[in-house]
């Protein structure tokens, strides 16, 4: 239930660039889209004819907003604890769909928008940290990505609704305001579902915090666990969050600054937004009706879907590395096929309209590429952020890296259709020399986090060559902490099961 809200954030992803399809929405919001693909008077490019800056801000307001809002989630997230900060989002889900769903103007629709975009910013920062928080270290990886599987369930339920309401004069309104619904799920969710022990022990209620932990867990022993917990808290109620955000800047965590940035910077410049907001708009551009555009939107996000489960399955036993290092190829590969194709074939035809088979190759390959993403950069994009961070970093570093990843949807979702317009092909060559980067920098900086308790995983930074170089004399610190505590555990572990007759009498 918590994962419903990655549902939310993905249903409004895959839902507007259905929308933006719709002939009804295009004639009462932007008539220049409907008189050139409605009505054919324009002899604008084919991959020019949703190129309009208001189109693409009404995409990309919700993440500008939703930049803004990840920020103060972190202060109620640590404040008020992580359920609360979950209640909050599903609200303003209601209310901005609400708002878009019955909008009679643009303002109307762009205050929707930016609602929207608040609700996704507290719900992006919360859902991620909590579903680690709660997880035992061997599932974290599957449980985590729970939260990305149901982003892309989201934009498929996107993909169907659009299609179902596409013949209806106030379809789009159906289909905007629909994520309302699903914000009421979040809302039980956040109700219902325990509060994670992290934040219990947090806020100081650690009997609390150990009986959540041990419903979680199954088992009464929680205590290494817990004294782990405590500890963590221990050194996080040193700071304020004030000073939590600056701690993210001090040279100790800056192999996990670097990373929450970068990543986010990754995952959306593998060109992923660019394709999921605007695939119906892509293929109409491309020459296929728009009824057969959307069909081709619910193939491709059938795919994303049931490829995000093949990292929930598969994520704890191969690890994060594996899928983002595969994945690099194989999008690398799609990118570039998918450039040549439109490069040799578009202009050959005068009516703008590629040949069916062409069409379905495209199609093809980009199901290849979207594969590729929904089991790499799509969850580990999220994945990663949530493990790296101490308890008390943890609430300032997840909105972070929401933060940067609002920002660098926004700059997509802002600029791709004007980037289409500019570069035509290109545009997917562009994409394809990003993952090239971004694959070198997963091989050579980001460390392996499967199995690893989240507490323990600044000792991966510590000892890995470069990253330590970059902490500088702390990471020798960090280290020899990590061995104190280890002896420190077993100690304590041998003393207890000595207390109940457990440790076992040497032979004679």
């Amino acid at each position: 239930m918590a994962a419903c809200g990655g549902l939310l954030f993905g249903y409004d992803i895959g839902v507007t660039g259905g929308v933006h399809s719709m002939a009804s929405f295009q004639e009462k919001f932007f008539p220049e889209i409907y008189e050139r693909t409605q009505l054919g008077v324009s002899d604008t490019s084919p991959y020019c004819k949703y190129d309009n800056q208001v189109l693409q801000t009404f995409t990309s307001t919700m993440f500008l907003a939703g930049m803004f809002s990840s920020l103060v989630a972190a202060t109620v997230c640590r404040k008020y604890g992580r359920k609360p900060t979950m209640f909050l989002a599903a609200c303003l889900f209601i209310i901005g769909a609400g708002l878009q769903g019955g909008a009679v103007n643009l303002a109307m629709l762009f205050l929707g928008r930016c609602i929207l975009g608040f609700g996704v910013g507290f719900a992006n920062t919360a859902v991620p940290m909590y579903l680690s928080e709660v997880a035992p270290a061997q599932y974290r990886g599957g449980l985590n990505i729970l939260f990305q599987f149901a982003v892309t369930f989201g934009i498929l339920v996107a993909g169907l609704v659009n299609y179902g309401t596409q013949n209806f004069a106030a379809g789009w309104r159906v289909s905007l305001g629909l994520a309302g619904a699903f914000a009421i799920v979040l809302g039980v969710g956040s109700l219902v579902l325990p509060e994670s022990p992290n934040s219990l022990v947090e806020r100081g209620k650690v009997a609390r915090g150990r009986a959540v932990l041990q419903r979680l867990r199954g088992v009464e022993d929680v205590e290494a666990e817990l004294e782990d917990m405590i500890e963590a808290t221990e050194e996080a109620s040193r700071v304020t969050l004030r000073q939590s955000y600056s701690f993210m800047f001090h040279r100790a965590n800056a192999p996990q600054l670097i990373i929450d940035i970068i990543i986010q910077f990754f995952q959306q410049f593998t060109g992923i937004n660019a394709i999921m907001f605007y695939v119906p708009v892509l293929f109409n551009s491309l020459g296929t009706s728009r009824k057969t555009s959307l069909l081709n939107t619910i193939i491709i996000n059938c795919i994303n879907c049931a490829s995000t489960m093949v990292a929930v399955l598969l994520v704890d036993r191969f690890g994060r590395r594996f899928f983002l290092l595969e994945a690099g190829v194989q999008m690398f590969v799609s990118q570039l096929i998918v450039g040549i194709v439109l490069a040799t074939q578009f202009g050959k035809y005068e009516d703008g309209q590629l040949p069916t088979g062409t069409t379905v190759g495209v199609l093809v390959v980009i199901c290849v590429f979207i594969s590729s993403f929904a089991w790499s950069w799509g969850p580990m994009g999220w994945l990663v952020p949530s493990e790296i961070h101490t308890l008390e970093t943890r609430p300032a570093g997840m909105a972070i890296a929401v933060a940067a990843n609002f920002l660098f949807t926004f700059v997509i979702g802002q600029s791709f259709l004007s980037m289409l317009c500019a570069m035509k092909w290109g545009v997917f060559i562009f994409f394809a020399g990003w993952v090239v980067i971004m694959t070198l920098f997963a091989y050579f900086l980001i460390p392996e986090t499967k199995g690893v308790p989240v507490e323990r995983v600044p000792i991966l930074f510590a000892r890995h060559a470069l990253w330590s170089r970059v902490m500088g004399p702390v990471s020798l610190e960090i280290i020899e902490r990590d061995a104190t505590r280890t002896v420190s555990r077993q100690a304590a572990a041998d003393q207890r099961a000595a207390a109940n007759g457990a440790l076992k009498k040497e032979p004679l």
